[in-house]
């Protein structure tokens, strides 16, 4: 009899076990997890693709123009790091792009500016109607990746100067040598276009 009994509690036990295992899958099953919190400005928002993992090889689409990524300067500053990247279109057009996080993300295309005076040291400049005042001067080590023109690590000093409507005239001298100057123009959410180039790792 006690065995009988034993066999009986046994399988009670069995059977309530599988019960409640049951009841917390359903459970499981019913309530989705919760969404992890973000960020409502995130770069992946506002362009297509992440422009913080730009590198030699891949292919921009900027206003309907392809240009690609001939190679990037990853440069920092104390504790601050942004990038810069060649880029040579079909047509010859050689232009850079500056990818910084400061702290929301800023894109901005840079043309080569040639033959001209201006010099970086006053702190108000004007150029084609257009006012630029002095925001930034610093220096700042370098890397070099793919094709840039310059070694593979070294120093630039540069002077930043900030106009209306996401307008900048920058100058650069990079280890001492002569100033270069570029106008910048603010890259505006939604027209740029990443497209990732092969890796040579076959990943």
């Amino acid at each position: 009899m006690e065995i009988v009994v034993a066999i009986i509690t046994i399988v009670v036990i069995a059977v309530a076990v599988v019960m409640i295992v049951r009841a917390l899958q359903s459970r499981n099953r019913s309530t989705p997890a919760a969404a992890a919190p973000r960020d409502p400005f995130a770069p992946e928002d506002s362009t297509f693709g992440d422009p913080r993992t730009l590198k030699a090889g891949d292919m921009v689409e900027l206003l309907g123009e392809r240009m690609f990524v001939r190679g990037s300067l990853r440069l920092r500053e104390g504790g601050y790091q942004w990038s810069e990247h060649f880029l040579d279109d079909i047509a010859g057009t050689r232009r850079w792009l500056s990818v910084e996080e400061d702290p929301d993300l800023e894109v901005v295309v840079w043309t080569e500016l040639k033959g001209t005076d201006l010099k970086p040291s006053e702190k108000t400049l004007t150029h084609e109607g257009v006012e630029y005042r002095r925001d930034e001067h610093g220096t700042a080590q370098f890397t070099s990746e793919g094709t840039t023109g310059l070694g593979t690590s070294g120093r630039v000093e540069y002077v930043d100067f900030a106009g209306s409507k996401g307008r900048y005239l920058s100058f650069e001298r990079f280890d001492g040598g002569e100033w270069e100057a570029g106008l910048g123009e603010r890259v505006p959410s939604g027209t740029l276009t990443v497209y990732p180039g092969s890796d040579p790792a076959g990943g």
